[in-house]
């Protein structure tokens, strides 16, 4: 009865170990698409992920900086200057508000997120600056001619092709990554 109680209590602890593991991002350039496989270069080698029937599919409709409004959402990328100052490298306007705040991005010190409505636009002495407001703050953004400005549309899998830079996250399941969202830009 013991050895009957200690295996359950196993096979309940490695289920709770899978089922905590939660998504896995991928980024990278589109390799190929055959059929419902997406093969993606990143720095560190070929992913391999599997498209399901549920795989949203979301792509980056370059913009103007003047397309955006006050009151539009976006999540903006950006590099922490020495002073402090932030620099956009990504903007990229929501459909809807998704995931309001500042935080680091990708685990790198100098590099943040930030998902939040715009406040204001102005031209400043930097360049064209961000008021970006969420609940609990607000921070200024200096976003320079060189930055990306997009807008994210539905997208779908024929704009999965060779070259176009992809940003996903996907669930792991029994060895295999299958996609969940995908935000595909085209390939410069």
């Amino acid at each position: 009865m013991k050895q009957i109680a200690l295996i359950a209590a196993a096979l309940l602890l490695a289920g709770g170990a899978q089922a905590a593991q939660g998504p896995e991002r991928v980024r990278g350039t589109v390799a190929a698409l055959d059929g419902n496989t997406l093969t993606v270069k990143s720095g560190s080698g070929n992913a391999v992920i599997q498209l399901a029937e549920k795989t949203e599919i979301v792509f980056t409709q370059p913009i103007k900086l003047s397309d955006i409004q006050p009151g539009d959402f976006l999540g903006v990328t950006s590099v922490k200057r020495g002073d402090g100052t932030l620099t956009a490298y990504e903007v990229r306007r929501f459909p809807k508000p998704l995931n309001p705040g500042h935080r680091p991005f990708d685990g790198k010190s100098d590099q943040t997120m930030t998902n939040a409505t715009v406040g204001a636009m102005v031209q400043a002495t930097s360049g064209r600056e961000l008021t970006m407001t969420y609940e609990g703050g607000s921070q200024k953004i200096v976003v320079p001619e060189s930055a990306s400005i997009s807008s994210l549309v539905p997208g779908n899998r024929s704009q999965l092709v060779p070259g176009a830079a992809v940003n996903l996250t996907a669930n792991p399941d029994g060895g295999k990554l299958t996609a969940i969202r995908i935000q595909v830009s085209p390939p410069k």
